[in-house]
């Protein structure tokens, strides 16, 4: 399977929602249609935390785990876990066994990295690209980006309240909110907003920011090859890789700490168990030969 790009900020791009069998109930209120034309509606934090956190779960059903002792698993728990709450919101992570170049964050706090992520970055350049996605969360934007697909599927009551609620979101509902969120583009706005959360985490919690260059050198260097089409499809509406990249560099310099980045080694396989040899305790008996004495 061949790589494709990272896509920040755009949730479940990589996979898609038609599968989903789950049944979300976020509310009292009956189903809404598009003919109501319901423009007011606002989908609240914990609206938008609910329903995220059931759809992680279900892609978490469906995809491949990297389980508790996996190295993938042991990485991330190394690089990231002492990392589990944001401003009003909890963080959970996993790791997809994909090979897709992928990461992703949701309004609950979930964040899902892709094997395939960690097998081209280092533990700083990981990182990076892990600041930037939940920056997307710090920032309200995913919020923002399930509150406009619902908009745009009006699978919402059909009055103009503003507190009118969800209920009931079936397979096919979820189907098209799916297909809303991986059209949906964040703004390059909100993206330079992410990219400078990420650089202040680093920052902020002493790792080399320079990574954060370099983590974009990388995407944009993948780019030029044969995926650069679907790059270009996918991040219409946002800074390229390289251009990102050198705002990084920027930044670091006007902090006076730029420096070239060199990517450190990249392990991904657990630790192996050092065999314990027990030697074996051997007993010399001395043999004693006693004598008669002659009398």
């Amino acid at each position: 399977m061949k790589k494709k790009l990272i896509v920040f900020g755009i949730l479940f791009a990589t996979l898609g929602f038609t599968k989903m069998n789950a049944q979300i109930n976020l509310g009292d209120k009956a189903m809404g249609a598009l003919q109501k034309g319901v423009t007011s509606f606002t989908l609240t934090s914990a609206d938008a935390a609910a329903l995220s956190k059931e759809a992680v779960r279900k892609l978490d059903s469906t995809n491949e785990i990297a389980g508790p002792n996996d190295g993938y698993t042991l990485r991330l728990n190394r690089v990231f876990g002492k990392y589990t709450s944001g401003e009003g919101f909890t963080l959970n992570y996993k790791v997809y066994k994909l090979k897709e170049v992928n990461a992703f964050a949701t309004a609950d706090g979930s964040v899902r990295v892709y094997s395939g992520l960690m097998d081209i970055m280092d533990d700083n350049e990981l990182l990076a690209v892990i600041g930037h996605e939940i920056g997307h969360v710090a920032n309200n934007d995913t919020r923002d980006a399930m509150r406009a697909a619902y908009q745009k599927e009006a699978l919402i009551d059909g009055v103009s309240s503003q507190s009118a609620k969800i209920t009931a979101v079936t397979d096919s509902q979820l189907g098209k909110i799916g297909s809303a969120m991986v059209d949906s583009k964040f703004s390059r706005k909100q993206e330079a907003e992410a990219d400078l959360f990420s650089y202040n985490f680093l920052k902020k919690n002493g790792y080399d920011v320079n990574a954060e260059e370099s983590a974009f050198r990388i995407l944009a260097k993948m780019s030029e090859g044969s995926e650069a089409s679907f790059l270009d499809k996918m991040m219409s509406s946002h800074p390229d890789s390289a251009k990102r990249a050198d705002d990084a560099k920027k930044r670091a310099e006007k902090d006076g700490l730029y420096k070239p980045y060199v990517q450190q080694k990249i392990v991904n396989t657990a630790p192996v168990a050092k065999a314990t040899t027990t030697k074996k305790a051997t007993t010399t008996t001395k043999k004693t030969t006693t004598t008669a004495k002659k009398k």
